[in-house]
C-alpha cells in the first residue's frame, strides 16, 4: 500500500472543517487522495479552504444539528456511491462553571456536541458505501475524566459512548466507529482559555508540550485508513500522556 495515497477515490465528510483540526484533515486526506466535503456554518473559511484543495474537494453549508441537512447530505453521496469515512469533528467549546450553566446554555451544547454527533452517526447507517465506511468522533480528554465545564464535559463522555454503541450495532455492515480524546491541541478553539493558563498546562503534559492539529490529523487519517480495519469501538487519547 502506498501510504501516501491511503484514501485514493475515497469520500469523506469532515464537520466543522473550515478551520483548525477539521481543516487539517481535510487537507491530509485530500493529499493522500480523498475526495473531501467540506462542511461548517461558515462560508467564507470553508469555501476558501475547499478551494485551496481545488477538485479534489467542495464546501456544503451545514448545521450539524439539522436532522433535514443530514438527510440532504446522505442523498447526495449516496448519487456518488455513499460515504467512506465521517470525522464528527464539529462542536464548541466553553467550560463554564456549574454556577454559571443555565439549561439553555447546557442545551446548546447538547445540540452541537452531542445531537451533531448522533446525527452524523445516523448518517453514515444511511448512506455508506457498499465496502463500509469508518467513523470517527471528536470527544476530548474530558470525555475521559472529570474536568472544569459541567455541560461540555457531559457531551464528551456522551460522544464517547455513543460511539461504543455505534461500533457494536454498525459492525455487521463493516462500519468501523472509534473516538479521539484530545487535550491541549493549540487551536482557535481554546481561545476561551488565557494564554497564561493554556502554557502553564502544557507544561504539565509529560511530554512538555501542546498538540499540534498535525498531530491529531495523523491519527484521524490512520482510523480513516484500511491500516486501522480491526479497530473499532476504541477511545484513543491524544493528548502528549496527559490522562496516563
Amino acid at each position: 500500500m502506498d501510504r501516501n495515497r491511503r484514501l485514493d477515490g475515497r469520500l469523506i465528510v469532515v464537520t466543522g472543517a473550515a478551520g483548525g483540526i477539521g481543516a487539517e484533515v481535510a487537507r491530509q486526506a485530500a493529499a493522500e487522495g480523498a475526495r473531501i466535503v467540506v462542511s461548517d456554518i461558515r462560508e467564507t473559511e470553508g469555501r476558501a479552504l475547499a478551494g485551496e484543495l481545488r477538485a479534489a474537494a467542495r464546501f456544503v453549508r451545514h448545521d450539524v444539528t439539522s436532522e433535514r441537512e443530514w438527510d440532504q447530505l446522505a442523498e447526495t453521496c449516496l448519487a456518488e456511491g455513499g460515504v467512506h469515512g465521517l470525522v464528527n469533528n464539529a462542536g464548541i467549546y466553553d467550560p463554564r462553571l456549574i454556577a454559571d450553566t443555565d439549561a439553555a446554555f447546557f442545551e446548546r451544547n447538547m445540540r452541537i456536541n452531542q445531537l451533531g454527533t448522533f446525527l452524523g452517526i445516523r448518517f453514515v447507517e444511511k448512506a455508506a458505501a457498499a465496502a463500509g465506511a469508518s467513523i470517527v468522533n471528536a470527544s476530548s480528554l474530558a470525555g475521559l475524566r472529570g474536568t472544569r465545564g459541567i455541560a461540555y464535559t457531559a457531551t464528551k463522555w456522551a460522544v464517547r459512548g455513543m460511539t461504543k454503541t455505534a461500533a457494536v450495532e454498525l459492525a455487521p455492515r463493516n462500519i468501523r466507529a472509534n473516538s479521539i480524546h484530545p487535550a491541549f491541541i493549540d487551536t482557535p478553539m481554546l481561545a476561551a482559555m488565557s494564554r497564561e493558563h493554556f502554557e502553564a498546562r502544557a507544561k504539565s503534559i509529560p511530554l512538555g508540550r501542546a498538540g499540534t492539529v498535525d498531530d491529531v490529523a495523523s491519527l484521524v487519517l490512520f482510523l480513516l485508513s484500511d491500516e486501522s480495519a480491526f479497530i473499532t469501538g476504541a477511545e484513543i487519547a491524544i493528548d502528549g500522556g496527559l490522562s496516563a
